[in-house]
């Protein structure tokens, strides 16, 4: 009996496939939320490392603990200036990379 070999797909083409390809609108959506929540994941490791609970934090940067923990569960919540002090009050080292068409600007 022959055996029916599976064809493999990558990662890439399985979210080609069911997502869209680069630089359409649903994929733009999907790689930005995608970031926000790595970075929530990050921001509540990094507290969690620190012993912090999510109202201590919050009395550190200037928010209600509620901020902190929309913060963590989707970082796309808050201000970039929020977010720039969660990292400062958690001692964490900050770079920003932006592209303007094929040149980058580092922000450190």
């Amino acid at each position: 009996m022959a055996t029916k070999e599976m064809k493999t797909y990558s990662l890439a083409e399985m979210k080609d496939k069911y997502i869209g390809e680069v630089g359409t609108a649903e994929r733009d959506e999907y790689e930005y939320e995608l970031r926000m929540d790595l970075l929530g994941k990050m921001i509540k490791s990094a507290r969690q490392q620190h012993s912090l609970t999510q109202e201590q934090l919050g009395q550190l940067v200037g928010v209600q603990k509620a901020q902190i923990s929309k913060l963590e569960r989707r970082a796309n919540s808050a201000t970039v200036d929020t977010i720039i002090k969660v990292f400062q009050a958690l001692k964490a080292e900050i770079n920003f990379n932006v592209k303007l068409e094929d040149n980058f600007v580092k922000l450190a």
